[in-house]
């Protein structure tokens, strides 16, 4: 089950939804509820308890959940 990080087009928020199935009902902004959003690419960090070990470091600056680096 995918997460997706959407930018609302009408408040400008940015969320993410987590998708069930393709043809699940489209995300709506938990702000201000509207349908009017657009998907955003989104890096990810793979990697096991050995990269960690091993001085891996997260693309997103180490603030991923389970990632060692701080």
């Amino acid at each position: 089950m995918p997460i997706f990080e959407y930018k609302c087009n009408e408040c400008g928020k940015k969320f993410e939804s987590l998708s069930l199935d393709k043809d699940s009902q489209q995300a709506a902004c938990p702000h201000c509820k509207s349908q009017k959003v657009e998907k955003q690419f989104s890096s990810f960090a793979s990697g096991s308890s050995k990269a960690a070990s091993k001085g891996f470091t997260c693309p997103s600056g180490g603030c991923c959940p389970g990632c060692n680096q701080q």
